[in-house]
Order: C-alpha cells, then sequence, then structure tokens
C-alpha cells in the first residue's frame, strides 16, 4: 500500500463533503492540550456514473487533529429517529479568531446525519491512510472492506 499522508498544507485542496466517521477519541497531551483521533470513510473521488448516479473510490484514513483545546460535540441520533452507526459530515471548516493573547485556529464539522456538530481548536491535523482503496457504490465502507488493507 502507498503511505498516503496529509496535513493542515493540503486543506484547501481537500474535501471531506459526505465523510463518515466511524470512531472517535481523545489522547492527553500536555498543558491541557490533546489530540483528537477520527477514523473515517475519506472520499477521494466521486465518479460519474453513465446512468447518472455516482461510485465512490474511498479510503479508511486517520485523522489526528493536533494540541486539541475546548472541544464541543454534540451528535443526536434521536432526532433523526436514526439507527446508531458512523455519522455523516458535510465537510471540515477552519477559522481564525483572535483571543487575548493568540490567534485560534478553530476547526468545524457539521454532522449532517443525524444532526450534529463538532467544533474545537486546534494547532493543525495529520490524516493517514489506514487501508486500501476501494471503489463502491455507496459513500462509506463496511467494516470488512475498512480492515481489508491493513
Amino acid at each position: 500500500m502507498e503511505a498516503r499522508v496529509w496535513t493542515e498544507a493540503d486543506y484547501e485542496q481537500m474535501s471531506w463533503h459526505d465523510n463518515h466517521i466511524h470512531a472517535l477519541r481523545f489522547v492527553e497531551g500536555q498543558d491541557g492540550t490533546g489530540d483528537l483521533i477520527l477514523d473515517l470513510d475519506y472520499i477521494l473521488e466521486w465518479l460519474k456514473g453513465d446512468g447518472g448516479g455516482f461510485r465512490f473510490r474511498i479510503i479508511p484514513v486517520t485523522l489526528t487533529f493536533h494540541e486539541v483545546m475546548f472541544p464541543k460535540i454534540a451528535v443526536n441520533y434521536a432526532s433523526a429517529s436514526a439507527a446508531f452507526g458512523p455519522f455523516m459530515i458535510h465537510g471540515i471548516e477552519r477559522r481564525f479568531e483572535k483571543r487575548a493573547h493568540y490567534t485560534a485556529q478553530v476547526w468545524k464539522l457539521p454532522i449532517t446525519f443525524p444532526n450534529g456538530e463538532i467544533e474545537f481548536e486546534a494547532q493543525g491535523f495529520t490524516q493517514r491512510a489506514a487501508g486500501a482503496i476501494v471503489e463502491s457504490e455507496g459513500q462509506r465502507l463496511s467494516i470488512s472492506e475498512r480492515n481489508s488493507g491493513t
């Protein structure tokens, strides 16, 4: 498997539209910060089909945000009467906000299904391939597809 790594330097060329998050975890760091780690299905390419539909080239990745502070997480499966499973994000937004002693890099992940949002400050991110590329009719991978390339 070719080693694929992306960082915040690649942010402008990347899209996380309709990517599914399978897991999230926090790893405690120093000085009150830590890493926020997301296991997600990264859609590399939307392939337009002859009949007007789409197929997708997807790769499982681990997306790690570094030196995270002040996370806010809201995911409401009850409001959509949704079955529990991976949730889908609209994308990843970044903005810079002036604070009293620093300029914060604020990251926001609007969740489109079910309803919700994740927002936090972080210094940047590293996204690493965690498996093989799969061509799929759906926008997310099954557990067996996620584990097939590792």
